[in-house]
């Protein structure tokens, strides 16, 4: 019994000691964000300074009305929007069957398809950036949402295909052999059985879609030449790209608003983004 005592009180000493290592590395991430807000609610000479303060001395919200009155901001958010849903439909209308095919069925040249599609998505972006720009201009796609929508959804497809593969290969079988036996066609049991089991795959599997293609910055300021056509990443780099205009407590802003649509998806999809589902299946 003591030396049973003695192993449980270690474990414990070492669970408390990891926790707080990471309370303590929570904390150090942290900082940035915090000092992020305290400059957005600051005067233009916040970021000159040398102090390091996480609480703003003289708050305001001037930074918050300049970006959203006095520049295009709505009109950059709405121009992610349009991106990131069309990216996530076109890229989940692929990803989907596509990842249930390569999980279900066993046919010739499979896992080399996977290979090619995984190697050619490890590509940095540059490499392709000169062919992307002439293939579009050629499309007469320059300068277009659409045209960097097809971009996106090409990298994120392949991307979604792995990702959901291996969440449908935790799936059993014996769930869509019983389906099939209860009278349920293919169409049916997919629809009914397999994609509500794979919802907490879909669902984060979406949300990543959404983070890449609202942060995205290469492509974006290359092939959206017109300010009418800005997303944020684009945006936020116009109001840095002059040195007479360049206020960063009004960027710091704008970046601290363009991050608020992502949090409140995560929070919303947040009690979705569990796996396990599959284990209820089976008893039902």
């Amino acid at each position: 019994m003591t030396s049973g005592k003695k192993r449980s009180a270690r474990r414990k000493g070492r669970l408390i000691l990891l926790n707080i290592i990471f309370i303590i590395l929570c904390l150090v991430t942290l900082v940035p964000v915090f000092y992020a807000l305290n400059v957005s609610f600051s005067g233009k000479e916040a970021a000159l300074s040398g102090s390091l303060s996480l609480l703003p001395k003289s708050p305001t919200l001037d930074n918050y009305k300049t970006i959203l009155v006095d520049e295009p901001f709505l009109l950059w958010l709405k121009n992610s929007l349009i991106l990131s849903l069309g990216t996530i439909a076109i890229s989940m209308l692929c990803a989907v069957p596509a990842a249930y095919a390569v999980s279900r069925w066993r046919f010739r040249g499979r896992q080399a398809t996977l290979r090619v599609l995984l190697v050619l998505n490890a590509f940095p972006q540059i490499l392709s950036m000169f062919a992307l720009f002439r293939v579009l201009k050629i499309l007469g796609l320059l300068n277009s949402h659409f045209g960097l929508i097809i971009i996106y959804a090409g990298s994120m497809c392949v991307f979604g295909i792995w990702n959901l593969k291996g969440y449908f290969d935790t799936i059993p079988v014996e769930i869509e052999e019983a389906s099939k036996i209860d009278g349920a066609n293919d169409a049916q049991m997919i629809m009914r059985i397999v994609l509500p089991l794979a919802k907490p795959a879909i669902i984060v599997t979406c949300v990543m879609v959404l983070i890449t293609v609202w942060n995205e910055y290469l492509f974006a300021t290359t092939f959206l030449l017109d300010s009418s056509t800005y997303s944020l990443a684009g945006g936020l780099y116009q109001l840095q790209s002059n040195d007479y205009s360049r206020s960063w407590p009004v960027f710091t802003a704008a970046s601290v608003i363009a991050s608020v649509p992502l949090l409140i998806i995560f929070f919303a999809v947040q009690k979705h983004m569990e796996s396990g589902l599959t284990a209820g299946g089976v008893k039902g």
